[in-house]
């Protein structure tokens, strides 16, 4: 009898599997020891939205996803499926970035000195998808080397936004963008649920909505929900409304598409400070303010609006939309403190 519901149980928990891939790797048992650099290993630590449902191969989405771990030895390679971008960083030097690369990569061709390091690795996104194929299958040690686990913070910040958030036409994308700068500043965990050309609102000729997506694993349509309990924000900054206008949007419908989304964000984080900023083009502002003030009336008072008028210059820009390298590095300037007040 006991060995027919442990059957029964079995084939349960391969269905859920299938059925909620993105969830699947929190409930099954830990694939592979800790230490040896595979995607299980304990050690590595995932920040962002990452699909562990295989446990051989790791695949991150959204922008600004990366992954820590500490490791001994000299040198250290990642393991790629397919031809990818991306940059790393050892030890907490400067981000080196790599392109076209695949299989085992070597990440230390001139071996380190004998002893404990650190690694961060995020793979490039343009306008929100990855450039190539990123799909993490774990890290190949020296002999006898081993992963062991770095520090990494406690509190969190996601930004939710369009190719503004992703840092599209800056020089290191995600990395370069005012999301990532500023998560770096406060010395907290980053993410970025951005995607290139998206809009709050889905609109019928086609533009991603983030209403709707942010609650999802991925940006694509009928992805799996996001598992909210793999971590928890401590803040929350959301800037959207600057494509909304180019596909027709109304401001009724934008005012009670943004209300309605920090509807969504305080039930995903129920006790992150929430900040709705005033798109940098001022488009839908007012439809914005009465979001906040509408949640505020419902007495959510952790939801903030954040005037942005006058941050930037034509000297911040790219052009008449995106900031530049110092654009993002103005925001970062001007939000860290507000951010750092409420954290």
């Amino acid at each position: 009898m006991r060995k027919i519901v442990a059957v029964i149980l079995a084939a349960v928990a391969l269905t859920a599997a299938a059925t909620h891939p993105a969830t699947a790797a929190l409930t099954s048992p830990a694939q592979a020891a800790t230490g040896d650099g595979s995607p299980t290993d304990a050690n590595i630590s995932f920040t962002g939205r990452w699909d562990t449902s295989m446990p051989t191969a790791y695949v991150p989405y959204w922008a600004g996803t990366y992954l820590t771990t500490g490791f001994t030895g000299r040198t250290v390679r990642l393991s790629q499926r397919n031809t990818i971008d991306l940059y790393y960083s050892i030890d907490g030097g400067a981000w080196v970035y790599i392109q076209n690369v695949r299989g085992t990569v070597n990440l230390t061709p001139t071996p380190l000195a004998a002893g404990n390091h650190t690694l961060r690795v995020s793979y490039r996104v343009v306008a929100g998808s990855y450039h190539g194929d990123a799909v993490f299958q774990g890290l190949l040690l020296d002999p006898g080397a081993t992963t062991y686990a770095a520090a990494v913070p406690q509190k969190l910040i996601e930004f939710v936004g369009d190719s503004i958030t992703v840092g599209t036409t800056t020089s290191k994308n995600a990395l370069t963008a005012y999301g990532w700068l500023i998560g770096e500043r406060l010395k907290v965990r980053h993410t970025q649920i951005a995607q290139g050309g998206a809009c709050l609102v889905a609109t019928a000729d086609g533009c991603v909505g983030l209403e709707a997506r942010f609650p999802k694993l991925n940006p694509n349509a009928g992805t799996p929900d996001w598992n909210f309990s793999r971590y928890q924000a401590n803040a929350v900054v959301i800037n959207l409304g600057t494509n909304d206008v180019g596909h027709g949007v109304s401001t009724t419908t934008f005012q009670a598409s943004y209300t309605h989304l920090l509807q969504e964000v305080r039930a995903a984080y129920p006790a992150a400070a929430i900040f709705a900023l005033e798109t940098f083009t001022k488009r839908y502002a007012t439809q914005t303010r009465a979001a906040v003030a509408a949640r505020n009336s419902a007495g959510d008072a952790n939801v903030s609006y954040v005037v942005t008028e006058g941050w930037l210059t034509s000297a911040n820009m790219s052009d008449n939309v995106h900031p530049n390298d110092s654009g993002h590095v103005v925001i970062a300037d001007r939000l860290a403190p507000i951010i750092a007040a409420k954290l």
